[in-house]
């Protein structure tokens, strides 16, 4: 077991209302399969003086921003003071976090976001799950899907580590800063508080507390 990418080592899990899942698996893609029925069995319990329900599995918080020309899908849950911002298209199987922020014509498909996460600006969160005050700039692509369609891998350490699933975008852990225009490749996992350049093609494991300039030139946070 890669002691790495453990959810314990990834995530603050008291930051997300995704934590009764999350906190019964050990490696976060694990819960990718999980998160629709989660959602649907959760949004049953949530407290209606705090949530309204609109459509089918889909709850809102009454303290949410939600503009009109946003494409709500279910199963989802939109939690306290989110923002979900003009032409957001939300495909379902998705939970977006306490103060997140999905922005202008943002694509988001079976993703957790947890508290305070921004996808502010023309990006696709698909498959993928951000950390708490993840932020990923401006275009940032979640690539989920390999091109030869197999099961994705993730590289760690000279290891390949098997997932098991075939649609895996990008584990971002807590406080990670992906820098505009940046494509996550398929099997994706960042670290805790990394920072990614813009532009930047990413594959594989970065590591916690590190600047990512290009492929093969990472450096440690001073």
């Amino acid at each position: 077991m890669n002691e790495k990418m453990l959810i314990k080592n990834l995530y603050d899990l008291d930051k997300t209302i995704a934590k009764p899942l999350l906190e019964k698996l050990d490696y976060p893609w694990e819960a990718l399969p999980k998160i629709k029925d989660f959602i649907i069995e959760l949004g049953k319990t949530l407290d209606p003086e705090i949530y309204e329900q609109r459509g089918e599995n889909i709850w809102v918080a009454k303290s949410a921003t939600v503009y009109p020309s946003a494409h709500l899908g279910g199963p989802l849950i939109i939690c306290e003071d989110a923002e979900v911002r003009h032409c957001a298209f939300i495909r379902g199987c998705a939970i977006v976090g306490k103060g997140a922020v999905v922005g202008n014509s943002t694509e988001l498909k079976n993703s957790i976001l947890f508290d305070g996460v921004q996808v502010p600006h023309y990006n696709y969160i698909g498959d993928s799950i951000l950390g708490y005050k993840s932020h990923t700039g401006a275009g940032t692509i979640t690539s989920n899907l390999k091109s030869d369609k197999s099961l994705v891998t993730v590289n760690c350490d000279n290891e390949k580590i098997e997932t098991g699933v075939k649609k895996f975008g990008a584990m971002l852990g807590d406080h990670v800063e992906v820098g505009c225009n940046s494509v996550l490749n398929p099997g994706s996992v960042i670290g805790r508080n990394t920072n990614i350049y813009p532009l930047s093609f990413v594959r594989g494991y970065v590591e916690a507390n590190s600047i990512y300039k290009r492929l093969g030139e990472i450096a440690d946070k001073i």
